[in-house]
């Protein structure tokens, strides 16, 4: 396995591990959608989804272009006991492979700050969710004290003089904010508010 599908896994596993269950839990009381289908957009090791379907009855959709992160995502499917209902996409945010209307929830943390053509991103998420779908993509902690808890730890295990806090300043920044707005108007999406605090993050949410 790729040596940095496994660093990433690791930090998510042991730095990261407490803001899934909490994010999940938003995403929830966001939405209030808790059973048809949901995909995890650029999942990483899966644990966001991992933990939506541990909170609901939801069917989860595990996609990310890595085929590395695939391989752990099923680890992570076997390890929470949900390998009845979920599946694994190797594949890319501009071309999902997955039928119209066929999503009820979509999510996606910490990916779309890499996503390098946000309005065909939009547009593939849009078309995939059914009626009364929602999306819930961005990037957060979960809360602030979790936010500079992994700040702290993340900081002192790098070797990139604070690369991590400038990151993170950028992703959660009004001008990244200004990006995803443009990025919606251009996909023709007007159905959509963005959640932009200091407690939980950067988040786009749409309804279809």
């Amino acid at each position: 396995m790729e040596k940095k599908a496994k660093e990433f896994d690791s930090i998510a596993r042991n730095i990261f591990k407490p803001i899934y269950p909490i994010i999940a839990g938003q995403i929830i009381a966001r939405t209030g959608i808790t059973s048809g289908t949901c995909l995890d957009i650029g999942c990483g090791s899966g644990y966001l989804g991992a933990a939506l379907a541990k909170a609901t009855q939801l069917y989860m959709h595990f996609l990310d272009q890595s085929p590395d992160m695939i391989e752990i995502v099923k680890q992570t499917i076997q390890e929470n006991n949900i390998q009845g209902r979920s599946a694994t996409i190797t594949g890319d945010v501009s071309s999902i492979a997955l039928p119209d209307n066929s999503i009820n929830l979509a999510v996606s943390r910490g990916s779309v700050f890499f996503w390098e053509d946000l309005p065909q991103a939009f547009r593939e998420i849009y078309r995939i969710l059914a009626p009364g779908g929602w999306s819930y993509i961005g990037g957060g902690f979960g809360n602030r004290e979790l936010k500079e808890s992994i700040k702290g730890k993340m900081m002192s295990n790098e070797n990139s003089n604070g690369q991590f806090g400038d990151l993170m300043r950028r992703n959660m920044s009004p001008e990244t904010r200004e990006r995803f707005e443009t990025a919606l108007k251009t996909a023709g999406i007007n159905s959509y508010s963005i959640l932009h605090n200091e407690d939980i993050g950067l988040w786009i949410v749409m309804r279809k």
